[in-house]
């Protein structure tokens, strides 16, 4: 978020400020990979480590251009259907940046279950051995997947900083990641369901924005309101613990091991 906000301000183009935390995410996201994929360091207390190193250095390199002002980037809306009551703005009214989340899950679906590549990297995901057996190289297909995962992760942090609510303050991000995190649970590792679930887990994030905001008389306290998404997160992760059967016909097989080439 932080390196999309600087090169946004500084060169004053959205898509140059996207294209740099798709790199940034990138780059933090190969550290994780060598991390766990080379030195077969423990998959959790290494994502733990870098977020928390990444708040920090975040906030360090953005010290200087906190509350800095930055133009809006400006909604596109679809004609005639940005106009229909309640769908319309919901769905039809947003930056370009949306719109392309959309197309992006869609291909990404596309990629997985519908193109022999995204067969190969399934099947690193469930059954790395085999696929090391028949020739593909299933250390570099998951770097490969983990600085796409990274790239994304760093557009959703411009959208937050450059389209969302574009200025940068430390601790902005407020624990989204997280939220994302759960998400893909939710979702049943499914790109289509994910998008699904995000606007289920933004609703809530606006109700509670909508509740604080609208001057109705309701005796809840202002933090309460607040942690409403991550409540809502905790809720969906015990429902989902709950019923075991989905983690298991869903989930990679592989998901978390490590994988030794010369195993």
């Amino acid at each position: 978020a932080v390196t999309a906000f600087v090169v946004g301000l500084s060169s004053g183009s959205p898509v140059l400020a996207v294209l740099a935390g798709m790199a940034a995410g990138c780059l933090m996201s190969l550290l994780f990979a060598f991390l766990t994929l080379t030195m077969l360091a423990n998959q959790v207390a290494s994502g733990l480590a870098l977020s928390i190193f990444g708040i920090g250095l975040s906030a360090f390199i953005g010290k200087p251009y906190e509350s800095a002002p930055m133009d809006a980037v400006a909604p596109l809306r679809v004609p005639v259907l940005a106009d229909i009551p309640v769908i319309g703005p919901a769905l039809f009214s947003h930056q370009s940046l949306v719109y392309f989340s959309w197309v992006l899950a869609a291909g990404t679906a596309w990629f997985l279950y519908r193109s022999r590549a995204g067969l190969i990297v399934r099947a690193v995901g469930e059954a790395p051995s085999v696929a090391h057996s028949v020739g593909y190289p299933v250390i570099a297909i998951r770097y490969a997947a983990v600085a796409f995962g990274g790239a994304m992760a760093g557009v959703s942090g411009a959208y937050l900083s450059v389209y969302y609510t574009p200025l940068w303050t430390a601790g902005m991000i407020a624990g989204r990641g997280w939220i994302a995190l759960a998400l893909v649970v939710f979702a049943t590792w499914r790109p289509l369901r994910v998008v699904a679930g995000a606007y289920l887990f933004g609703g809530v994030m606006t109700a509670q924005l909508f509740l604080q905001g609208s001057g109705l008389r309701i005796e809840v306290p202002a933090q309460l309101l607040s942690s409403l998404p991550y409540v809502a997160t905790i809720v969906v992760l015990v429902a989902i613990s709950r019923n075991p059967s989905i983690m298991r016909l869903n989930a990679p097989a592989s998901l978390g091991q490590p994988f030794r080439a010369d195993a």
